[in-house]
């Protein structure tokens, strides 16, 4: 029988200085996870909310890169992360978009936004969620300028929208008139 010892630290990060931006329509809650400066082993996390515009990116950005952030998680459940992923890709952060529905759907965890990010930052941190795709610079206009499903039946006419059943005006129908 073959015995195999493996030295195993369950404290060791993957990662040492991660971020996680949770994305939504007009704000993204933004959390970084960072080592502690004077005391090894502890971490120091921060939790703030980002406006959605360009300009705020570009700052969001450049703070990260200043801190050294070596990947930033960014999840969605829309097309909002778009201007997050793009932006911060083209500043140099190493981005991974990841599916909100495998990070979200854990039972027992608290939901709010800030514990999400901790969460999510976490999660990065030890590298436990595997990242979507997102389409290579060279590809996204024509990924962005094509439909999603192209139409497989192009003989056939569209279906007909169900109506609902006429209603009568008023209460008394025809019949117990005539």
């Amino acid at each position: 029988m073959d015995v195999f010892q493996l030295d195993v630290a369950d404290d060791e990060e993957v990662v040492a200085k991660v971020a996680a931006i949770d994305v939504a329509k007009a704000t993204g809650m933004v959390c970084t996870r960072v080592p502690h400066e004077n005391t090894p082993g502890r971490r120091v996390t921060k939790v703030w909310q980002v406006s959605a515009t360009t300009n705020a990116i570009m700052e969001l950005a450049d703070h990260l890169v200043c801190a050294g952030i070596e990947r930033v998680v960014v999840e969605s459940t829309s097309d909002y992360w778009r201007p997050f992923f793009y932006l911060l890709e083209a500043r140099g952060v190493r981005v991974w978009l990841v599916n909100a529905r495998d990070v979200k759907n854990v039972p027992g965890r608290p939901k709010t936004d800030k514990l999400d990010e901790i969460w999510l930052a976490k999660l990065n941190a030890r590298a436990m969620r595997r990242p979507s795709f997102a389409p290579p610079v060279q590809i996204r206009p024509l990924r962005d300028s094509t439909p999603l499903r192209p139409d497989l039946t192009p003989g056939r006419a569209p279906p007909s929208p169900r109506r609902p059943p006429r209603r009568h005006p008023t209460t008394v129908t025809r019949t117990a008139v005539l």
